[in-house]
């Protein structure tokens, strides 16, 4: 298939943004590659939020900006976003129409001139002459090859980083991993008389009862229910499967079967116990279970829970975060479902290059949810608004490296911050307080955007 100056493996919110920056600049091929129909990844699979642009204290704080406002920036003159409030404890979440979102990648993607394919896999990788990668893909043309100048991982297990023999660390390991989780959506809600019976706390009190009384075998006591963009529709986050290893294909295939089945066993709980809901049903699960940790590379620094609960910004920032230790576990009877560490003092921490950048790598980076990091510290970092910054920082580094001859753990990073800065990232704390309401998303931004 030819020859590219940067490649980016997987069009998730981290890759797409990787493949817009570097493309950008404008002097380099970019080619951008994807396993599914549809650009996203988690973020048209499985959810319609965007967590981590906002900080969840009681003064919240726009901790990321740049090309990632764009992709909001689109939706909003779609008219298909709001404000949802910080009603479980991530902070502020941009809510939007996942379907409509599909759409602006789309379209984000082929104006800025990259190579698009999708309905592709990885499957292979060769080293070759001048430290750059033969990629071996398959779709249903059979095998293809690929020479990379410069790769960035944005395949969310760390697909090309396996092949290439860097190191990782596997999730589950070192640590319990976190659940997988079925997302699921209801319509002919009725949220008025939802919200009139009492709201996500008196769900919250129903949802302990069924558990306790065992009428319904619910796996777990909370779980977030919100409003969509789409009138009289949900969305939820309440499925919890656990004890399986999605990297490997009988147990992830297992997980897919329980998952769909809580989905169904919470539908029957909504509409025989929860106001509003009486006349609800389920409109449609999940693409795949979602997934939150597999394979997590090691880089040339790693971002741990040290440097999240003990907030700074490092001179070799490349973009922010003040989203909370958010760790789903199986965990023990009497035990949190979910456990929570807010981020002290300011709220927001600094994310160093090197956590980007495979451990001796000369010419890839790692972005998403495989980046440099350990569990606690993945648990903090893995909203889609840090993913995006990870991409448009990654997408910048590698035009940098071809641009100097430059290795990736070489990036001046005055340079990449530079760059950065011009694209409207932020790198320090904002002096100002966010507009958080429904409709307030545009109040914070920059002219840039």
């Amino acid at each position: 298939m030819g020859t590219t100056d940067i490649l980016v493996i997987g069009a998730g919110s981290a890759g797409c943004l990787a493949a817009l920056a570097a493309s950008n600049h404008g002097s380099y091929s970019v080619m951008l590659v994807e396993r599914y129909g549809f650009a996203g990844g988690t973020s048209t699979q499985m959810l319609d939020t965007f967590y981590g642009f906002f900080t969840p204290s009681e003064a919240p704080r726009k901790v990321v900006g740049g090309l990632p406002d764009i992709v909001v920036n689109r939706l909003d003159q779609l008219g298909d976003i709001f404000l949802r409030p910080n009603t479980y404890g991530a902070g502020t979440g941009v809510n939007y129409n996942p379907e409509k979102l599909k759409l602006v990648w789309d379209q984000l993607i082929l104006d800025a001139g990259v190579k698009y394919l999708l309905h592709t896999h990885l499957v292979g990788v060769e080293p070759v002459e001048n430290g750059h990668y033969c990629c071996i893909f398959w779709n249903k043309s059979g095998f293809h090859k690929i020479i990379a100048h410069r790769v960035i991982d944005a395949s969310g297990d760390a697909d090309f980083c396996h092949l290439a023999d860097f190191e990782y660390e596997l999730a589950g390991d070192l640590d319990p991993m976190q659940s997988l989780t079925t997302t699921f959506r209801m319509s002919n809600v009725d949220l008025q008389q939802y919200q009139t019976a009492g709201g996500n706390q008196m769900l919250s009190e129903k949802m302990e009862q069924a558990v306790s009384s065992k009428a319904y075998k619910l796996p777990r006591k909370k779980g977030s229910v919100h409003e969509m963009c789409q009138t009289g529709c949900i969305s939820t986050v309440a499925v919890k499967v656990t004890d399986k290893k999605p990297l490997d294909p009988w147990q992830l295939t297992e997980a897919e079967i329980e998952g769909r089945r809580q989905a169904f066993l919470y539908e029957k709980f909504l509409r025989e116990q929860v106001p509003g809901y009486q006349g609800a049903s389920i409109i449609g699960t999940s693409v795949q279970i979602g997934v939150r940790e597999t394979r997590r590379v090691y880089g040339e620094k790693r971002l741990t829970k040290e440097h999240c609960l003990n907030p700074e910004i490092p001179d070799d920032t490349v973009f922010l975060c003040g989203a909370p230790i958010e760790d789903h576990r199986k965990g023990q009877p009497g035990q949190p479902e979910t456990v929570w560490q807010y981020i002290p003092d300011t709220g927001i921490y600094g994310v160093p290059y090197g956590t980007l950048v495979p451990k001796d790598s000369k010419a890839a980076w790692v972005v998403g949810r495989c980046f440099s990091a350990t569990h606690d510290a993945h648990a903090s970092c893995r909203s889609m608004a840090q993913t995006m910054s990870m991409g448009q920082a990654a997408g910048t580094a590698a035009v940098i490296s071809l641009e100097m001859d430059v290795e990736a753990n070489a990036i001046p990073l005055k340079t990449l911050q530079s760059r950065l800065l011009d694209l409207g990232a932020v790198l320090e704390i904002p002096k100002s307080t966010a507009d958080i309401t429904r409709n307030g998303w545009s109040n914070n931004l920059t002219s840039f955007n």
